[in-house]
């Protein structure tokens, strides 16, 4: 692929579609889906008096859900997304912390 046909198809990626989802309505409630997205990419190319030319490129995209717009009769609200992966690795992390100062003191 060439690195005029790269950046096309990223430009083509990264559009709202990829931060919104489709809007789910139930019972007069409306949920929008909204992720939080890192991407990035780099390219280069070599000598061009050189043949054959050589060049390439490639780029990357990291989504994780965000929470949800929620929209009722007249009002919106945020529904944060909770990261149970995050919470439990603060929670492993807090234990052993408390355990090595626990150990420590018992030790003195």
């Amino acid at each position: 692929m060439k690195l005029g046909q790269l950046a096309s198809t990223a430009r083509d990626l990264f559009t709202a579609k990829l931060v919104y989802g489709d809007p789910v309505e139930r019972d007069g409630t409306v949920v929008i889906p909204a992720a939080t997205v890192f991407g990035g990419g780099g390219g280069g190319a070599g000598d061009a008096d050189a043949l054959p030319v050589r060049e390439g490129a490639g780029f990357g995209v990291f989504a994780r859900p965000a929470g949800a717009f929620v929209v009722r009769s007249d009002a919106v609200t945020w529904v944060p997304a909770v990261d149970v992966t995050r919470l439990g690795l603060a929670a492993a992390v807090t234990v052993v912390a408390l355990a090595r100062i626990l150990t420590r003191g018992a030790r003195s």
